[in-house]
């Protein structure tokens, strides 16, 4: 969505569930216009309302899942892994790499454009409304926020194929959810550009879970791409949270939509994530982890090689 000028055409003019009228991007653009369905311009965004009256519902979801975890484990603790998850995982990966890839583009388009016309202080300062959060982006942003419900189904495939279920994933998890529905019912200015991040981290991530589930990834590709923008994700949330709070406390009440209790949870959870996969990292990919994976990898072959010549003699 963009902002009415005066030469904007009548026919790309929207307005909103709270009356606030604006143009569509993807109207307003005749290069965009192909790639969007009549059904994105002008989407009327009446599910934010249905969300803001019923706050319960994350924090259900999450103590359900927190059960489901417990009791997974439980239920999977004198079991053998599933071997025919294979094909389901990669479905499940494909899927949400590709409607992440969408994503990224349509909430994309909308950043590059809002970066190039407004200035800093105005991508974090103006109402959501009239900067990304109605219309065709506004569905994208709703989409996103949603998605963090069934991405809680990733932990499904960690308990029945009994790989380790660290802290850092279940957390994240959690915490993204009940973030995000905040940051959507209070109109986050920042949450454009969380998505996008978000949204194209999840599309490269995804693919590579996608690949390692069929089998087809290239060697070049190393796992430490996927831990690395990751982590640059992070320390991007750090730096648009600061950025934020800086325009909080600088400009005069009411002349920022910007809300305290939002940018205190957004540095809270983004300094933590930083500090987790920092950990991660340093723990994987470190020169003794290396070292000790070289090990391993070593007596597997001096093993496998006396089997084989126990079978050559016998």
């Amino acid at each position: 969505m963009v902002r009415i000028k005066s030469n904007t055409p009548v026919e790309c003019v929207f307005k909103n569930d709270f009356g606030t009228e604006y143009a569509e991007l993807s109207c307003v653009n005749s290069l965009l216009k192909p790639f969007y369905s009549k059904y994105e311009n002008g989407f009327n965004n009446g599910v934010w309302k249905m969300m803001n009256g019923n706050n319960w519902f994350p924090v259900a979801a999450c103590a359900v899942y927190a059960l489901l975890i417990a009791w997974g484990q439980y239920a999977m603790k004198n079991k053998e892994p599933w071997k025919g998850s294979r094909p389901y995982l990669a479905a499940w990966n494909f899927c949400l790499s590709a409607f992440s890839f969408v994503g990224s583009f349509r909430v994309g388009c909308n950043v590059f454009y809002n970066l190039s016309t407004l200035s800093i202080r105005d991508n974090f300062c103006l109402n959501p409304q009239v900067t990304y959060g109605s219309g065709a982006t506004g569905l994208w942003i709703q989409m996103f926020i949603l998605s963090k419900f069934p991405e809680l189904f990733d932990t499904f495939f960690v308990i029945v194929n009994k790989k380790p279920l660290i802290f850092l994933h279940w957390y994240h998890h959690i915490t993204v959810l009940l973030f995000c529905w905040h940051s959507y019912i209070t109109f986050s200015t920042g949450g454009l550009f969380f998505a996008f991040m978000n949204y194209t981290v999840h599309a490269f991530m995804y693919g590579y879970y996608f690949l390692m589930a069929i089998r087809r990834k290239p060697k070049w590709l190393h796992p430490i791409f996927i831990t690395t923008i990751q982590i640059i994700q992070m320390i991007g949330g750090v730096t648009l949270t600061c950025l934020t709070t800086y325009y909080y406390k600088t400009e005069k009440e009411g002349e920022c939509y910007v809300e305290k209790k939002n940018i205190t949870a957004a540095l809270i959870m983004y300094m933590s994530y930083l500090t987790l996969f920092l950990k991660f990292f340093l723990k994987r990919y470190s020169v003794k982890s290396q070292m000790r994976v070289g090990r391993s990898a070593q007596s597997g072959r001096s093993e496998t090689g006396s089997v084989m010549s126990t079978k050559k003699t016998a």
